[in-house]
């Protein structure tokens, strides 16, 4: 049984079928790549398996469990995070806060606890504290911890994004276009922090990218969805060498220089 089971996954939107029985794993441990062109899908498999949207048809399974359907806190909590395209920051806030704020799902204080500021709601914003530092020193971000997180070049604010995913300590991320908009230096940082959350956190990794040359760098395994079918599945080297992944491209001659 593997990870994450998708199986015959299905959205309609009235007449426009956006996601068409779509089936695909994910093993413990992979970095798995989902690409297409623009409107092919990608972002509504990702709202689908984490709860943003209920499918029309299909179902879900993450470690053994079917959570369908689920609410996205919910699926959260069974330990799958996603960050979005667009990363939402607190930004009148020190970037450790940002992070810090991700913890909030772990917190047992309660209610009352928190209002009275009592010493084991302060001993446990300190250990959130100590592990926010941990997630940004992990990501190379720790230089950040006390800039505000609205002053922050695009290579940082998604980096921070990211940190603010795995707050939540999840045991599948789910990334949306984590390197969009980056310079080739920014790219390669962004990617070694990727590597870094499966080989030294153990996470399993699914993303959302156009940089194709990115995605061949990084993932183990690629999807390939258009029209919210899939066309293309393998290694790299062979989604490389597929036609229909060309095809789908528009014949690009060189989709993979990005």
């Amino acid at each position: 049984m593997a990870f994450l089971e998708v199986r015959n996954l299905t959205k309609h939107f009235g007449g426009l079928v956006a996601v068409n029985d779509l089936s695909f794993d994910v093993e413990k441990g992979e970095i798995l790549g989902l690409i297409g062109p623009n409107g092919a899908g990608k972002t509504t498999v990702f709202n689908l398996i984490s709860g943003v949207l209920r499918p029309t048809s299909g179902r879900v399974f993450f470690d053994g469990e079917d959570i369908t359907g689920l609410l996205p806190h919910r699926i959260a909590q069974k330990g799958i995070t996603r960050t979005f395209q667009l990363t939402s920051l607190f930004n009148e806030f020190p970037s450790v806060i940002n992070v810090l704020a991700g913890f909030h799902m772990q917190s047992k204080a309660g209610f009352l606890r928190t209002l009275f500021n009592t010493s084991y709601t302060r001993q446990e914003e300190a250990g959130f504290m100590q592990k926010s530092m941990e997630i940004m020193k992990a990501l190379g971000i720790e230089s950040i911890a006390l800039q505000g997180a609205a002053n922050l070049p695009h290579g940082y604010q998604k980096a921070l994004g990211m940190a603010m995913a795995l707050a939540t300590e999840p045991d599948l991320l789910m990334l949306d276009e984590p390197v969009t908009g980056m310079n080739p230096e920014e790219v390669r940082l962004q990617l070694d922090r990727v590597r870094k959350i499966r080989s030294d956190m153990g996470l399993s990794v699914i993303l959302v990218e156009h940089n194709m040359r990115a995605v061949m760098g990084v993932c183990d395994r690629i999807i390939a969805v258009n029209f919210g079918r899939k066309i293309a599945e393998g290694t790299p080297a062979e989604i490389r060498e597929s036609q229909e992944v060309i095809e789908a491209y528009l014949g690009a001659k060189d989709i993979y220089s990005a």
